[in-house]
């Protein structure tokens, strides 16, 4: 007989659920705001975790009781190398969803994308794109980041898609025609102080039990046989196990999307005034080297992994202000 397949809770049963391994080390970002602006911009950038620092600064939250006075938090430091913009995608929209179009890339793609990559145009993409852009209803940017630009030591680049919003369809095309083959820092996307949705894979915790996985309560001393299983798998009858019972399986290793995580500081590790380095480097990843980020608060991950950013989809603010670091200790 073949081995028993673990039974996994369909989605939307309690909390965080189905909670199986993800398929990818990638995060996918499934929906993206829409910007009223009519300057089009490209919505998401990525990075990749370095370690921790804490972070002194003034509260500048209205209305807090610590407002105006000294504070002190937890920062996450992201590697964010430029993101090199290979193509252009438009979606067109019907009653079944979104289908791809037409695809244009870059003509001169690095020989490190190529040579893990084949992207290659049809003859007359460009224009063949501009015709079909009446019927287009979403303008996506391919991108692609090297884990080699932040000194890791993967060769397969990153590649993944960036909504454009703002202006009509036209505009956005246009927008990313223009960038096509170029490559794009951290801060033409956000800018300090604004706030970022981080999406992410979580660290992988292996097979769990349901005290650990879902924070089921231990049974009394000699009430059972067992202490660290559940009370009660359910009725009698019907006689089957409901998915909202909780059971024993993979923790850890799931896709996980945090919101609202604000930018403290962007900045250059070839600029000595931010020192972010620690002595001898962080613990698993080494020097950060080139642009980088810190993030108020933590983010989902271990150390090294791919964290793709989206500008924010919740509680967007009327204004950004600029944070007031007196201090980074690391």
């Amino acid at each position: 007989m073949g081995a028993r397949k673990h039974h996994q809770p369909r989605r939307g049963s309690l909390a965080y659920s189905p909670r199986g391994r993800a398929k990818s080390m990638e995060a996918r970002i499934r929906a993206w705001p829409k910007l009223d602006s009519d300057e089009p911009r490209i919505l998401a950038h990525c990075g990749f975790k370095a370690g921790c620092v804490q972070i002194v600064s003034i509260d500048d939250r209205e209305k807090t009781p610590n407002a105006g006075k000294q504070l002190v938090s937890l920062g996450t430091v992201l590697v964010t190398p430029p993101l090199l913009i290979l193509g252009i995608r438009g979606y067109s929209k019907d009653h079944y969803g979104l289908h791809a179009e037409f695809d244009v890339y870059a003509e001169d793609i690095p020989k490190y994308i190529t040579k893990e990559i084949t992207l290659k145009n049809k003859e007359g993409a460009l224009e063949h794109a501009e015709k079909r852009l009446g019927k287009i209803k979403e303008i996506f940017a391919i991108v692609a980041v090297s884990p080699r630009a932040a000194g890791l030591e993967q060769k397969k680049p990153y590649v993944f898609e960036a909504l454009v919003s703002g202006g009509n369809i036209q505009k956005q095309f246009t927008h990313v025609k223009e960038l096509l083959g170029k490559e794009i820092k951290i801060d033409q996307i956000f800018e300090l102080g604004s706030t970022v949705d981080v999406a992410a894979i979580t660290k992988g915790k292996g097979w769990q039990g349901v005290i650990q996985r879902w924070g089921v309560k231990k049974k009394q001393h000699k009430s059972r046989k067992t202490v660290r299983e559940v009370g009660s798998l359910g009725p009698i009858s019907p006689q089957s196990v409901m998915y909202t019972v909780p059971r024993a399986g993979q923790m850890g290793f799931h896709q996980r999307t945090e919101y609202d995580k604000r930018i403290m500081i962007i900045g250059n590790t070839d600029n000595d005034q931010i020192k972010i380095n620690p002595d001898g480097g962080y613990k698993h990843f080494g020097l950060v080297k080139g642009d980088f980020i810190v993030l108020k608060g933590s983010v989902p991950g271990t150390y090294r992994r791919l964290i793709k950013l989206r500008s924010q989809i919740r509680n967007v603010p009327a204004k950004v202000l600029k944070p007031n670091i007196l201090e980074v200790v690391v």
